[in-house]
């Protein structure tokens, strides 16, 4: 038999997977899911589900909603990407990771249906996800888009709940060139007579929500309209405290500037479950105790990694996986707003995103560490540290995320702030070192 490594790199080497390869392994339209979906015998049929979309803030939402139904007793299935450091993060129930002998497992027993397909990565992972979480008899399933929507082939699922966290401009040669277009892909996961939540809209997003939510008689809600969140500071030593409108005082694990908004989303989105406060009928039943315990412990919950995670104390050390614009406005502010010695910051990104205006908002007063992931769609560090200098960004090259890590560590004393991002996979090399 097939070792677990044996099994992965024929995931990744026979089916195209957009981390490596980009554009081309984006399939249109939903044939080859339905294939599999009916192959396997409609598994995301036995347990409920909440979708969840959006540009940025997916992942944080999905654990955190994950983590608080876990709280609330649930046996709870979590399918989000892209892994940072193993290809089993992907697909989770309670936290724990499917066993590489399921894996294994499933590969061996399904070639011969598969190959004849022509599946991509990830519509063969969303299979083995919906059809894992219905063995484990799990009694809701978080499961996060991985592009778009409309198409994406997670939108099979008949959710009790649909989520889209927010629009900014990604994946704009699928998804469109405009908010409108994109949102247009997005609001494909809202469903006929189910609830949905935006978490941000837009004067440009909003009526293109707002008029596909009333072609399928769903409920929308904007969680702008109505906060949660009231008041939030970040607390020393990691994390955010939060005055809510319903909930009392909150402690989130997740430290980012941005989660403020993820936070408002989520607890919008938990409102809705519980019934919203205004006669509907719950759609699950989750007390205080477990929100706040949720929020609390996601991390420790559902294993999430690299939203602002502090990897070291001295010197202050950062990982942090956001790569777009959107992601950047509020990275750029939280960076800027360490109180340190010198500001030293390890950065790359892949082909698909837009470095130019993501320079635009690198800190000037930081010494740069330009490196590149091991990813066949990584920019050259040579062509990052290029494109830097016509922003007036001062810095020296690095060929691997390890080798630009370790010296921006020896050259930090303990009053410096180390910051390590620009791409998921930055995050993953940096992670897979396991040094901290």
């Amino acid at each position: 038999m097939a070792t677990y490594q044996d099994t992965v790199t024929y995931l990744f080497n026979s089916y195209p997977v957009f981390e490596h390869v980009g554009g081309s392994a984006y399939k249109e339209g939903l044939g080859n899911t339905i294939a599999l979906d009916e192959h396997f015998g409609h598994p995301h049929k036995a347990y409920k589900t909440i979708h969840i979309a959006g540009t940025n803030g997916k992942g944080s939402c999905s654990h955190s909603i994950a983590a608080i139904l876990q709280e609330a007793g649930y046996k709870v299935g979590l399918y989000t990407s892209p892994h940072l450091v193993d290809f089993r993060e992907r697909i989770r129930v309670n936290g724990k990771c499917i066993s590489e002998e399921r894996v294994i497992d499933f590969v061996e027993k399904g070639k011969d249906f598969f190959e004849p397909l022509h599946p991509s990565f990830f519509e063969l992972t969303t299979a083995l996800a919906l059809l894992y979480f219905k063995e484990q008899q799990v009694d809701i399933a978080v499961i996060e888009v991985g592009l778009g929507g409309r198409l994406d082939c997670t939108n099979i699922i008949s959710p009790i709940l649909s989520v889209i966290t927010n629009i900014s401009f990604d994946h704009t040669q699928f998804l469109g060139n405009t908010l409108a277009k994109i949102a247009g892909e997005k609001a494909g996961i809202i469903k006929e007579n189910t609830p949905v939540v935006i978490g941000e809209a837009t004067d440009e997003t909003r009526p293109v929500f707002e008029k596909t939510a009333k072609q399928h008689h769903s409920p929308i809600c904007f969680a702008e309209d109505m906060p949660e969140i009231l008041e939030s500071e970040a607390v020393n030593t990691g994390g955010r405290h939060y005055h809510t409108r319903h909930f009392g005082e909150l402690y989130g694990e997740l430290g980012g500037d941005y989660q403020v908004r993820n936070t408002n989303t989520v607890l919008t989105a938990i409102r809705i479950l519980q019934g919203d406060g205004d006669g509907q009928a719950p759609l699950l039943h989750i007390s205080s105790t477990a929100i706040k315990k949720g929020l609390a412990r996601v991390c420790a919950l559902t294993g999430l990694m690299g939203r602002w995670q502090i990897v070291r104390n001295r010197p202050k050390t950062v990982c942090d996986t956001g790569h777009n614009v959107g992601g950047w406005t509020f990275l750029s502010k939280q960076i800027l707003a360490q109180s340190c010695k010198h500001l030293r910051i390890v950065f790359g990104m892949v082909d698909d995103k837009d470095i130019d205006h993501v320079m635009a908002m690198l800190p000037q007063k930081a010494q740069y560490y330009w490196t590149q992931a091991s990813s066949k769609r990584a920019i050259p560090a040579e062509k990052v540290m290029q494109l830097a200098q016509k922003h007036h960004l001062q810095g020296n090259c690095y060929p691997t995320v390890a080798q630009a890590y370790q010296q921006a560590q020896r050259d930090a004393d303990e009053q410096d702030f180390i910051f390590v991002g620009g791409s998921s996979y930055i995050v993953a090399d940096l992670l897979i070192l396991n040094d901290f």
